[in-house]
């Protein structure tokens, strides 16, 4: 008899448990805004699933080629969740007063020295030379110029660094036709480069140079936002969106070729055949909680040093970071 009501009483608390759990809403229309490149790359599965009503909830999905139009719309509030570079997640952060929340980091680093030519063997092998970079005061600046202090390298001295080619595109055409020796360039620009030029080798991995002399890990180019607002008042379907993003990541992970498809097809990436080539070279990833924290808290920090502006004027504070683990 004991047994019986332990068995009763056991199943009345699931039970109750159950009940409690909150409901997600499928309903209410959930706008995404994604960067297209590498930052959508990991997206592009339940972009497909949304499209074929295999997601769980109802997501609105657009791409966006240009990063201000997604920090626009977070600013006036008129998207939920986005896909954007680190750098312009804390800048949207402090431009809002604390508004916006970092929920899953979803790209490592994706830059990389190429070389038409064989004379770079590491860092150090750089001085006295010039290697052109694209995006004068955003990232591949900062990271750049941070991997050439750690080495020992001073900028403008030892090395010099061109900003003729702003564009990446324009710079990977550059490299393609063989007038630039040395260049930092993000994948999928490396693989369309070295399709186009037999000749043209990657000489460094700058996500690896960048482990050997900082945090392991913590070249964090890629993310994932939500407004404050939904954050906080839509938990249940926050936290069904990271499980069903985070599926999307392996996916295109497991299978390149299906997902160079997908990227295509979503207005991603134009050329399906070179997403599919370069996303094992992406870094594609999904971090949550506390190990995104202290990964993107500590690119942060090298940003702030290099330039407050660039995550726009201050570190962000700890609710910054959605930690519902």
């Amino acid at each position: 008899m004991k047994r019986i009501i332990a068995l009763i009483l056991t199943l009345a608390l699931a039970l109750s448990i159950v009940g409690c759990a909150p409901k997600l809403d499928t309903s209410t229309e959930i706008p995404v805004m994604v960067l297209n490149g590498t930052t959508g790359f990991g997206i592009s599965k339940l972009m497909s699933d949304a499209k074929d009503g295999n997601a769980a909830l109802n997501y609105k999905f657009s791409v966006e080629t240009d990063a201000s139009a997604i920090t626009t719309a977070l600013v006036n509030g008129s998207v939920s969740l986005a896909a954007l570079p680190t750098n312009a997640a804390a800048a949207v952060y402090n431009k809002t007063q604390g508004k916006v929340r970092v929920v899953a980091l979803n790209t490592l680093g994706v830059l990389y020295l190429v070389e038409n030519g064989n004379t770079v063997t590491d860092f150090e092998s750089l001085k006295g030379k010039t290697v052109y970079v694209p995006s004068k005061g955003s990232n591949p600046e900062y990271i750049t110029n941070y991997l050439c202090d750690k080495f020992g390298l001073e900028v403008g001295k030892d090395i010099t660094l061109d900003f003729t080619y702003n564009a990446p595109a324009e710079l990977r055409t550059a490299v393609a036709a063989g007038k630039v020796n040395l260049a930092v360039l993000p994948e999928p620009m490396v693989t369309i480069a070295k399709t186009a030029n037999k000749d043209l080798r990657v000489a460094l991995n700058l996500t690896e140079q960048w482990d050997k002399v900082s945090e392991k890990g913590s070249l964090v180019q890629g993310c994932i936002v939500a407004t404050a607002d939904f954050a906080d008042n839509h938990t249940a379907e926050l936290d069904k969106f990271l499980e069903e993003y985070e599926a999307s990541v392996n996916y295109v992970n497991q299978n390149p070729d299906a997902a160079g498809e997908l990227i295509a097809e979503n207005g991603i990436f134009e050329k399906a055949a070179v997403a599919a080539k370069a996303i094992p070279s992406c870094n594609l990833t999904f971090v949550k909680g506390e190990e995104m924290k202290t990964a993107l808290s500590a690119f942060y920090t090298v940003l702030f040093n290099a330039n407050p502006k660039s995550i726009g004027g201050k570190l962000p504070a700890d609710d910054h970071y959605y930690i519902n683990d």
